[in-house]
């Protein structure tokens, strides 16, 4: 298999699959976080200087059916321009005789912008004539784009058949795999693991398959008074899942079972109503008053975790401790962002994947001061659960 630094781009149009899928302003369409389009400039950079020219293809949003005004890559041409420093043309459709003509007479160094795949059913689906039609765009496909690395689609993984020799991973998407395998396969001990997030129902996997490689399991947000519920905690209110209770009784005998910690919250901060304005006190985790629901964790449970992250030597942060959007109750999740901060400052390697992770660290501006930030949430969520997915697989096989 090819790798990007081995590869002769020299003369070479390549087709790359990026993850352009970036948040836009409902009124001016301008693009309101650029960490994606970021993410990928190495792989652009490194084709273009090696002499090659680049055609970029992403999608946008659900479009429904069709073209829709508001999920057209247009809108972030201008974006991606000023970040590579260099003009990007722009095709108003992903294939067609327009596009065609436009990635015909690329020259090197040149940047073509396609619209969005998703504007065609086939994309989903994983049609293969419509990948064969994106493939007519390059000579050589990189795929960079980990977010949509779980999905068949066209452009992520049936595209690959069509380049049989000529296939390979970008940077980005070859970091993304390293990093998590970092995690994955650690020796360095202890490992630390914090998994929050509103259900046990979507994590249960991920908790399963992380209990035979971590030393140490936090568990936060509205999970944990599942947790609570299971060892017969009161929960007032609180965001519950009964049909699992037996669930997060089964995960905490298998964790003693496999030596590792369970650290559930202890104290919480509660709420009368799903509101940032709404009366608010701290509490015992498993003393909530009916009609209060815990919206975040106190300080002593925040003590327990920043002792047990500064012992830590590898730290993966999947999910947030409270609802961090809401100002009032977002202390629980910076306070352990701050101590994965601090770990990390002490050589420990830090990983934060998962949509709302990523969210927050961002918010409290400290992506700069943790190891490593995932693109990917779902891709990252089924590559630590050991689900083989399509996008990689097409790559490698």
């Amino acid at each position: 298999m090819y790798k990007i630094d081995t590869y002769d781009f020299n003369g070479k149009k390549a087709l790359i699959r990026v993850d352009f899928n970036v948040p836009l302003d409902k009124e001016t369409f301008k693009v309101t976080d650029d960490t994606r389009i970021r993410a990928a400039l190495p792989t652009i950079n490194h084709i273009l200087e090696k002499g090659g020219s680049v055609v970029l293809m992403s999608h946008l949003g659900r479009p429904k059916e069709g073209f829709e005004e508001k999920y057209s890559l247009k809108h972030i041409v201008a974006k991606v321009s000023e970040l590579l420093g260099r003009e990007v043309k722009f095709a108003s459709d992903c294939i067609g005789s327009e596009a065609f003509e436009m990635s015909k007479n690329l020259k090197p160094g040149e940047v073509l912008l396609l619209e969005n795949l998703r504007f065609y059913k086939q994309e989903t689906t994983g049609t293969e004539s419509f990948a064969q039609e994106l493939s007519k765009h390059g000579d050589v496909y990189v795929n960079d784009a980990f977010g949509t690395a779980h999905r068949a689609h066209a452009s992520t993984t049936i595209i690959a058949g069509c380049f049989p020799n000529d296939k390979m991973f970008g940077y980005l998407l070859e970091k993304e795999i390293e990093n998590v395998n970092r995690v994955l396969n650690a020796t360095d001990k202890p490992v630390t693991a914090i998994v929050g997030g509103a259900k046990v129902s979507s994590k249960i996997t991920i908790i399963e398959r992380l209990l035979t490689r971590v030393d140490n399991l936090i568990v936060g947000g509205g999970m944990a008074y599942t947790f609570v519920k299971a060892q017969g905690g009161k929960v007032g209110n609180s965001l519950v899942e009964d049909d699992f209770l037996g669930t997060a009784w089964e995960i905490l005998k298998k964790a003693e079972k496999n030596n590792v910690r369970v650290v559930i919250p202890v104290d919480t901060i509660i709420a009368d109503k799903f509101d940032n304005e709404a009366n608010r006190k701290t509490v015992n985790i498993n003393e909530i008053p009916d009609g209060w629901m815990g919206l975040d964790t106190g300080e002593k449970t925040s003590e327990i975790c920043r002792e047990v992250l500064l012992s830590s030597k590898v730290i993966l942060w999947n999910g947030p401790m409270g609802v961090f959007e809401m100002e009032n109750f977002q202390q629980g999740t910076l306070d352990v962002a701050n101590a994965i901060v601090e770990a990390t400052e002490k050589g420990a390697f830090s990983l934060i994947g998962g949509g709302d992770s990523v969210a927050a660290i961002n918010k409290f501006k400290l992506a700069d001061k943790v190891s490593y930030v995932s693109t990917g949430g779902g891709a990252m969520l089924e590559y630590l659960e050991g689900i083989e997915l399509p996008g990689i697989a097409a790559i490698l096989n």
